[in-house]
């Protein structure tokens, strides 16, 4: 198996994320190609290829309204939620995953960091108990390289997503990164090309 380094050249992923990615593996025991490919591949699915750590929320009024329906029912009520990032993530993450209410501004302090986006005070909360680090009062620290890494890794040994790769049964562990099947063909595709820079 080639070395994580040549891997992550051949998939143009900065080399910043050898050592996270090493110490993730290790202690998740991400430890075979198969394991490793499908991490990576999720990984750069929702990080733009390891080169967005923070969860884009700069939507317009109409993207409001297709994304979360329930929340936003009218373009009256989008417009005054539109462009603000802030604002939107108070109101669509307020109330839920351990956050308080839209007031509180929890839905940003919590909002998704990570290369799989950790999001909600509850996932924060957890993750700092099991990586000793302290999320909840400096989120912000999820966007260094580390962190974003070990959270992910943290996220991906909480739902048991070895047992996915394993088996490569991609559909049901883009559900449980995704809550659904987004993107699944292109998180499909870059799985694939991971897989091929490791061997090739």
């Amino acid at each position: 198996m080639m070395s994580l380094a040549n891997t992550l050249a051949k998939l143009k992923i900065n080399l910043d994320w050898v050592e996270p990615l090493e110490e993730v593996f290790r202690r998740y025991e991400i430890n075979t190609p198969a394991r490793q490919a499908a991490f990576i591949g999720q990984c750069a699915h929702e990080s733009g290829n390891f080169t967005r750590l923070e969860e884009g929320l700069n939507y317009s009024a109409e993207g409001l309204m297709k994304t979360w329906p329930s929340r936003f029912p009218t373009l009256e009520i989008a417009k005054q939620y539109a462009r603000n990032p802030e604002k939107i993530a108070n109101k669509v993450y307020g109330g839920r995953m351990g956050n308080g209410t839209e007031e509180t501004g929890d839905g940003w302090l919590y909002h998704g960091r990570g290369l799989i986006q950790l999001t909600g005070k509850d996932n924060y909360m957890l993750a700092s108990d099991s990586l000793r680090e302290d999320f909840i009062h400096s989120p912000d620290l999820i966007l260094a390289p580390r962190w974003a890494a070990m959270t992910a890794g943290w996220y991906w040994n909480k739902r048991n997503l070895n047992k996915e790769a394993d088996a490569k049964d991609y559909v049901g562990m883009t559900k449980k990164v995704n809550g659904g099947t987004i993107g699944l063909d292109d998180r499909i595709a870059h799985i694939q090309h991971a897989q091929e820079a490791m061997t090739a």
